[in-house]
C-alpha cells in the first residue's frame, strides 16, 4: 500500500516537473549548471509558476477561461491558463487580476479528452484505499 501511495506522490510531482523543465518554462534550455544559480533558478521558477497557477484560477472562478482555453469545459491547467492571460495582460491590455488564496477543491477538473475523463473516474483513489486499510486494522 505504501508503495502505490508512493507512485500516486511521485506522478504529481513528475508534473511538475514537466511543466518546470521542458513544458512552460523551458528550463533545460537555460544551460545553467551551477549549483547555486541553478537553485535561485528554481526559486525564481517555482514563485512564477505559483503566481501564474494562482492566476488561472482565478480566470476559472471569475468565468473568464474561455478567453484563453477554447475547450468547452477545461481543457489545460490552470498553469498554463495563467500563462496565456499573462502573455494577454502583456499584449492584449488584459487587465490583472487580484491574487487569490489557492482552493482545496477543484471547480472544474481538467481532461485532454473522454478517454482520461473515464481513466480518472475508473482510477483506484489512493486514499480511499489508504481508508479501507485502516478501517480493517
Amino acid at each position: 500500500m505504501q508503495t502505490l501511495w508512493q507512485y500516486g506522490l511521485r506522478f504529481r510531482v513528475e508534473e511538475l516537473f514537466l511543466d518546470s523543465k521542458s513544458g512552460a518554462f523551458q528550463l533545460e534550455e537555460s544551460k545553467v549548471r551551477d549549483r547555486h544559480d541553478l537553485e535561485r533558478l528554481y526559486l525564481v521558477v517555482a514563485l512564477a509558476l505559483l503566481f501564474s497557477t494562482v492566476h488561472g484560477m482565478a480566470i476559472q472562478i471569475k468565468g473568464l477561461r474561455q478567453r484563453v482555453d477554447p475547450h468547452w469545459k477545461r481543457g489545460i491547467s490552470y498553469l498554463k491558463i495563467g500563462l496565456r492571460w499573462l502573455r494577454g495582460v502583456l499584449h492584449k491590455d488584459r487587465d490583472l487580476l487580484k491574487p487569490m488564496a489557492l482552493i482545496s477543491t477543484d471547480p472544474q477538473p481538467c481532461f485532454a479528452s473522454k478517454k482520461a475523463k473515464r481513466q480518472y473516474y475508473d482510477a483506484i483513489w489512493f486514499s480511499r484505499i489508504d481508508e479501507i486499510k485502516s478501517s480493517i486494522v
